[in-house]
């Protein structure tokens, strides 16, 4: 991998060395990263709902992770997201990421979370990430 000093350990999605983090674990899949995340009431916006930063965070890491297991260093350019559902605390989801494509030294990334109890998608994002050639 060409991921040069890349510590991620105290990434609040996916590091395992965060106290407070969310502690995620990301795999490929053929060419689509996934993982499953189950808000608790710490990650509350109001309502019993999941803050919807919280939302935004775990899709950017998604893409950022199918960057990271294809061997690319790269950082968030830009990410829009669309909240299609709420999330309820203790709603179990599944998050998906995959590249739309790469020219020169920008990704495109899509991201969609959907929840697990009725198939309803939660929130869909498309990002640009810059590649990081030092």
């Amino acid at each position: 991998m060409n991921t040069n000093s890349l510590d991620a350990s105290r990434c609040f999605v996916c590091g395992p060395e965060n106290s407070i983090g969310l502690k995620l674990t990301f795999q490929l899949d053929a060419d689509v990263c996934r993982s499953e995340f189950t808000p608790q009431v710490e990650h509350c916006g109001y309502d019993n709902v999941t803050h919807g930063g919280i939302i935004f965070s775990v899709l950017d890491d998604v893409m950022a992770n199918w960057i990271y297991l294809n061997g690319i260093r790269a950082y968030t350019a830009k990410c829009d997201i669309r909240y299609k559902d709420s999330l309820p605390i203790g709603t179990k989801v599944s998050i998906e990421g995959h590249c739309l494509k790469k020219r020169n030294r920008l990704i495109l990334m899509e991201g969609k979370m959907v929840r697990e109890d009725n198939g309803k998608i939660v929130a869909e994002t498309q990002a640009s990430f810059m590649i990081d050639n030092s």
